[in-house]
């Protein structure tokens, strides 16, 4: 299959990053962007996570900061709005999204699968749409309880070193999940295992996405 590049090595690239909670970003595509800078694309990254306080965004902000380390350019914002709620408080999550609007562009926007079986994820991604109506948008996936693991149509083929890198950092940077049973080394490397299967991966591994709407020129 003839892949189709993003970007290549020394171009720059500019991508909006979206996620509902500190880890969301990470877990979903944080293989792509370690990737994309391994093979020297210059991203110039805006990084949004919605819902954030205390040990959460103390988290998000290093996490961020390690994972876009060799980014040419990187902007983080952490929000504030209630984790779990953000369907009952989507006016306030609409006119954020419509600020962020007058200040980013992107080539490329990273945000939530539309059928996520978690809510706050469904409203960034439904905001997400109803606000950049002319960029390119890919939906990342989030391993969960509820099993909503779907049939993505993107695939995004991430090197060893870069899958390694990214379960190191989800695990040093995000002591406040580490309770939780999923959240684990085989987890992460076990869906990117599958997704890299199917899609023929080079190093076996890669990240899977959505995309809803694509144009090819």
């Amino acid at each position: 299959m003839k892949g189709l590049q993003l970007a290549r090595p020394g171009e720059r690239l500019s991508v909006l990053c979206l996620g509902a909670h500190s880890d969301d970003i990470e877990i979903g595509a944080g293989g792509t962007l370690l990737s994309l800078m391994e093979r020297g694309v210059q991203l110039d990254v805006h990084w949004c996570v919605l819902s954030g306080g205390g040990i959460r965004e103390d988290e998000a902000r290093k996490s961020a900061a390690d994972f876009l380390a060799k980014a040419a350019k990187a902007e983080v914002e952490v929000k504030s709005f209630r984790d779990g709620f953000f369907p009952e408080q989507g006016e306030a999550i609409k006119q954020w999204f419509e600020e962020l609007k007058l200040r980013v562009n992107p080539d490329l926007i990273l945000t939530h699968r539309r059928d996520d079986a978690h809510q706050d994820h469904r409203k960034v991604c439904q905001l997400t749409w109803n606000t950049f109506r002319d960029h390119q948008i890919l939906e990342y996936e989030i391993p969960k309880w509820d099993g909503d693991i779907g049939q993505p149509n993107v695939y995004v083929p991430v090197s060893a070193e870069a899958l390694k890198r990214k379960i190191e950092l989800l695990i040093s940077h995000f002591g406040s999940q580490r309770s939780k049973k999923w959240f684990d080394d085989e987890t992460f490397r076990g869906l990117a295992r599958i997704r890299g299967m199917e899609c023929c991966a080079p190093e076996r591994y890669a990240e899977a996405f959505f995309g809803r709407k694509l144009a090819l020129i």
